[in-house]
């Protein structure tokens, strides 16, 4: 069932789409179909009137001729006419030549009909001398069965005149609706029978046709008028409208110069100024922030570069007062080291200041080349073994059984992985650092390594914001590794301009993991990562498997690593 509704659904999408995104349509469509509903409803009642008058007219038409037929033939039954040329008249011959004689003045009007009364045969017997013998009528109906039994029925239990609509049957099979009028009269030999006249509908179908298609006629056009007109003022609306989002689009691009064309003084012309008096303090707003940018990123270039000299003669003195510490009492000897240390920590944010400048300026050069990331994360774990033994962290390398090549320039990716590591060590709160390596295989491969530690974690909506420069979780919270700020904001722009991303992830008391993903080959198109960023071992994961927990998060880990073969460092 579902493939049939997503097969019922494909061909609709498109039309539902523009259904949704076209407010013209919308408005036109629903216009046309209130007015066709409009048109309906005054047709069917329109309609429903000249029907109703045209019925009444022919009630009153035909009862009027009626009654007059009726007269007639009783007239001339009253008048004794049952003896011609000293011969009796027979009661047949008398009531075809009276049913003649009525229908010849209605031709295409109205027919006559005759038929003996059911009184008549009860009485006389059918057959029987002076009764009739059998239905008259006009040549061009069926006599017996145009009228109903349930008319005649009527007529001989009743002395006046009754109606009822019924159907003409024409010698040829043939029918169309009648208004049928009938009497029971008797004859020129006092018998009772049956005369009837019948009134096709003919005329006042013809009528009510012509009624009809003249209102379909004009009910189509009013109701493409309608929906014209509904299209000429909302597209008088729409349009500036569809021109504002068009030229909203270009200013989000980057064209700050388009703006709207304003002709009137209504409100879309009022509309139309306020857009382009945005459009211009936006401009204006965004000069200013561009040219602020590019004066602080110039100064700090500036000051960066301005900073070296005197920083280097600073580190020549400093270096032979370190050297000769020995000879200084305790303070002074304490002082050096300490002026070392700074001096080490202000190169360290100076090269960083000047890495910012390289990438704000677009000057940030990539040497790539194939690189295992095996080796790169080696040195990293080395470097990083003896904070992680004063820390009382451990550090797991996990994936290294097959290589993890890619196209990278090492030192970057070097420093990325180095900066990732520290921040574990330093957050960890003295647990397990594990740093995992991945490939995808096939075209368009990607390499990822995850650092994954279980230290304080992250809130929510820090980890979009670590990446920030010089943004700190908590800025009371000292720095023992010396860090800048400005790390992560580094090794985010080292990801691009490798082509790939640096994510995080981080739960509160669930420690965090730093995802880094590359693609295989420079400039080849990164679609996903073999690395999952919320790690198997988070809190919810762990509650969705229903796993025992120890104590410590990395515990659950920890056998793991050996499972797969990792290999477990400090």
């Amino acid at each position: 069932m579902r493939i049939v509704g997503r097969l019922a659904r494909g061909p609709l999408l498109p039309v539902t789409r523009l259904w949704r995104r076209n407010i013209q349509l919308r408005v036109v469509a629903s216009t046309l179909l209130l007015s066709l509903a409009v048109v309906l409803v005054l047709g069917v009642v329109v309609i429903g009137q000249v029907r109703n008058g045209l019925l009444d007219a022919k009630r009153q038409t035909a009862q009027s001729q009626a009654e007059g037929g009726f007269a007639v033939a009783a007239d001339a039954a009253g008048a004794g006419e049952d003896v011609l040329d000293g011969r009796v008249v027979d009661p047949g011959v008398w009531l075809t030549g009276m049913v003649q004689q009525l229908a010849s003045g209605g031709q295409g009007v109205y027919s006559v009909v005759a038929l003996p009364s059911g009184r008549t045969a009860a009485t006389v017997g059918e057959g029987a001398p002076g009764a009739p013998r059998g239905p008259r009528a006009s040549r061009d109906v069926r006599p017996e069965e145009s009228i109903s039994a349930e008319l005649r029925a009527a007529v001989d239990a009743e002395l006046v005149p009754q109606r009822q609509y019924g159907t003409v049957v024409r010698p040829d099979g043939t029918s169309e609706a009648a208004l049928v009028v009938g009497k029971r009269l008797n004859d020129n030999h006092g018998n009772q029978y049956q005369l009837y006249y019948l009134f096709p509908f003919t005329q006042e179908e013809k009528s009510l046709a012509l009624v009809k298609g003249t209102i379909a006629t004009a009910g189509v056009f009013l109701v493409a008028l309608l929906g014209a007109i509904a299209w000429l003022v909302v597209r008088q609306v729409v349009t500036p409208v569809r021109m504002a989002a068009r030229i909203a689009e270009r200013l989000a691009a980057g064209r700050l110069q388009e703006r709207m064309k304003v002709s009137g003084e209504d409100d879309i012309a009022r509309l139309g100024e306020s857009f382009n008096k945005m459009a211009r303090n936006l401009q204006t707003k965004i000069h200013q922030l561009e040219e602020l940018s590019r004066m602080q990123r110039r100064f700090v270039s500036d000051v960066s570069h301005e900073l070296r000299t005197p920083l280097t003669t600073v580190r020549m003195a400093a270096d032979i007062i370190h050297q000769s510490k020995d000879e200084f009492d305790a303070v002074t000897a304490r002082s050096a080291e300490l002026l070392i240390d700074q001096l080490d920590r202000f190169e360290s944010l100076l090269a960083d200041l000047l890495e910012i400048s390289r990438f704000d300026a677009g000057a940030a050069l990539l040497e790539a080349e194939s690189t295992d990331l095996r080796a790169v994360v080696r040195r990293v774990v080395e470097g990083a073994e003896p904070l992680a033994e004063r820390k009382g962290s451990r550090l797991v390398v996990l994936g290294e059984e097959s290589p993890v090549v890619a196209e990278v320039d090492a030192r970057r990716i070097e420093r990325v992985l180095r900066n990732l590591v520290d921040n574990a060590v330093e957050h960890g709160e003295g647990r397990d650092v594990v740093v995992r390596l991945a490939t995808s295989p096939g075209e368009g491969d990607a390499v990822a390594v995850a650092v994954r530690d279980y230290g304080i974690g992250l809130h929510p909506g820090e980890a979009e914001r670590v990446f920030n420069r010089f943004w700190r979780a908590d800025p009371a919270r000292a720095r023992t590794t010396g860090g800048t700020g400005l790390g992560l904001s580094i090794a985010a722009e080292d990801a691009h301009l490798h082509g790939g991303r640096l994510d995080a992830w981080g739960e509160p008391g669930g420690g965090a993991q730093f995802r880094l993903t590359l693609p295989g080959s420079v400039g080849a198109p990164l679609r996903g990562s073999p690395i999952e960023l919320v790690p198997a071992d988070s809190a919810a994961a762990r509650a969705a498997r229903s796993a025992p927990q120890g104590d410590d998060p990395a515990a659950a880990l920890a056998p793991a690593a050996v499972q797969e073969g990792g290999v477990r460092r400090g």
